[in-house]
């Protein structure tokens, strides 16, 4: 009986089927896409968009149980997919990268009787581009409060005419039309892919790459933060250790008054600081002209000289403020520094 029917099956079956087969062997990933609702002219957009990366091979369910079944446990994970209006993809794009491809390729589609809102379906209140006529009507039967204004339709609030979810009747599509609201996605939709090892499902295959993105960014962020904490040295946190160890130097070479050519400076420029403060505290019988004329000076110069001043404190008096203008120094000071220890 079987070798009867395989006598009456027509030739193109079986070569479906070996083509089939043959396609399985010769790529690395085969995935089973729904193709429900896509336009002949789209379908073939996308199969060209497609042709250098994957190829794409649309048969009868039956035909693709029996490659599949003939192919061994090669596809046999990918048979439970193969249900509607199916086509196979075959490719040697790694699954992630075949499913954002495909996930980029779709297109919006005007919604049709019948087919559920992917998010709820709001027509914004404003002017619109239509003249008064039997639209008012159409529009009201949906539930948009529309009006004549002016010679041309306003739409008087903002209207949530579907919710995610819903089921979208014959009227609100062809009103969401004429709007150019376009709610639906036109592409290929990945059901499974099966790279021989593992199954793949949409689940599986999503990535939020800018989550991702940012938890490496922090993760770099830490890892640096851990290298110079220990004081490893990389390539990448070199730099910034050497930078650490040479301000801890300064430091300590400041605070210890280590008398080195590198430290001479700011200790130089502490004593000036400390000798400033001196002066003011003295009263002016015990300075020579030089110094009280330093004093005088820093004391009269105009305010664009002078750093922008805090304001006083509730009982702060003026020589405790002075005291603390004293201990910042100043530019004009710094050019008596010779005078002060001439």
């Amino acid at each position: 009986m079987a070798a009867i029917a395989n006598v009456h099956r027509p030739v193109w079956k079986d070569d479906e089927v070996t083509n089939i087969k043959a396609d399985v062997k010769a790529h690395e990933v085969t995935a089973v896409v729904s193709i429900q609702g896509i336009p002949a002219r789209q379908f073939q957009s996308i199969r060209a968009e497609l042709r250098d990366v994957a190829k794409i091979r649309v048969a009868r369910n039956s035909l693709i149980h029996r490659a599949f079944a003939e192919a061994g446990e090669t596809t046999l994970q990918l048979f439970e997919n193969v249900e509607g209006q199916t086509a196979l993809i075959f490719t040697d794009l790694n699954p992630f990268k075949l499913f954002k491809l495909l996930e980029n390729s779709r297109t919006p589609a005007p919604a049709k009787a019948g087919d559920r809102a992917p998010s709820d379906l709001i027509v914004p209140k404003g002017p619109t581009s239509f003249r008064p006529g039997p639209i008012v009507g159409d529009l009201q039967n949906v539930g948009i409060p529309a009006a004549i204004e002016k010679g041309k339709i306003v739409i008087r609030e903002t209207k949530t005419v579907a919710k995610e979810g819903e089921a979208i009747s014959a009227r609100l599509a062809d009103v969401l039309q004429r709007f150019e609201i376009y709610p639906m996605e036109v592409g290929l939709y990945l059901r499974a892919a099966y790279d021989g090892d593992v199954l793949y499902v949409p689940e599986n295959l999503y990535i939020d790459e800018q989550a991702y993105f940012g938890q490496f960014v922090l993760a770099v962020s830490k890892a640096l933060n851990l290298s110079i904490n220990a004081v490893y040295p990389t390539s990448l946190t070199a730099a910034t250790l050497l930078q650490k160890a040479s301000f801890e130097a300064m430091n300590l070479g400041v605070n210890a008054e280590i008398f080195e050519p590198e430290v001479l400076k700011a200790l130089l420029s502490r004593a000036q600081a400390a000798a400033l403060t001196l002066v003011h505290k003295l009263p002016n019988e015990a300075l020579d002209d030089v110094l009280i004329a330093l004093k005088n000076a820093q004391a009269t110069a105009p305010e664009s000289d002078k750093e922008e001043a805090a304001p006083q404190k509730e009982g702060e008096t003026s020589e405790e403020k002075e005291e603390e203008n004293e201990e910042k120094g100043s530019e004009s000071g710094r050019e008596g520094l010779g005078a002060l220890f001439g």
